[in-house]
């Protein structure tokens, strides 16, 4: 099965996001939005993971988080990778918080190593992928407008990981916590 691990949003910054995602869309660019419910910050991608490994990716997660503590974190900013000129992904970037991901990031991609799993070539980015540019036409508005967003949120409690499902469809991927793993206090 398709897994990642990640850190989810609440509800309240999921609606910021949709409030944010509103002005963008009318721009009439073509970009596949991600639905407010499944934007979160990647931790590590797993690909295809056996049925019969998942419990050791569920212990290798635990052993990776073992005994960091619950942190804040705010999203600030928006922005596009490779860049502004040429956008093949729309993201909120973080504001506060981005040490304890990238540090939480780093020890899941050792266990998950020990594991298996091959290390992540890329450095780790702390990002909230929000749209996937699928044409160039029309990018030039919306791309004035994500350079000029001012988009912040309040801080918010990270208390938890989750290993998560994705099964990919037409109408766009759902997600499914296979497994959250709580940090400590």
């Amino acid at each position: 099965m398709r897994t990642f691990i990640a850190i989810e949003l609440p509800d309240n910054i999921k609606k910021e996001i949709a409030q944010l995602q509103a002005p963008l869309k009318k721009t009439d660019a073509f970009v596949s939005w991600v639905k407010p419910k499944n934007i979160h910050v990647t931790l590590k991608f797993l690909g295809e993971v056996p049925e019969d490994k998942i419990n050791e990716v569920f212990s290798a997660t635990q052993k990776a988080i073992e005994g960091a503590r619950k942190f804040t974190m705010s999203l600030k900013g928006t922005g596009a990778f490779p860049n502004l000129r040429r956008p093949r992904v729309i993201w909120i970037g973080t504001g506060s918080g981005e040490e304890e991901l990238s540090h939480m990031a780093n020890r899941i991609e050792e266990e998950m190593e020990k594991i298996g799993f091959p290390k992540e070539k890329r450095k780790f980015s702390a990002h909230f992928t929000i749209g996937r540019v699928k044409s160039p036409k029309n990018i030039e508005k919306l791309m004035q407008l994500v350079e000029s967003s001012d988009f912040q949120t309040e801080k918010i409690e990270v208390a938890e990981v989750v290993v998560m499902r994705s099964q990919l469809h037409p109408a766009g991927a759902i997600y499914t916590p296979l497994k959250k793993v709580s940090l400590t206090g």
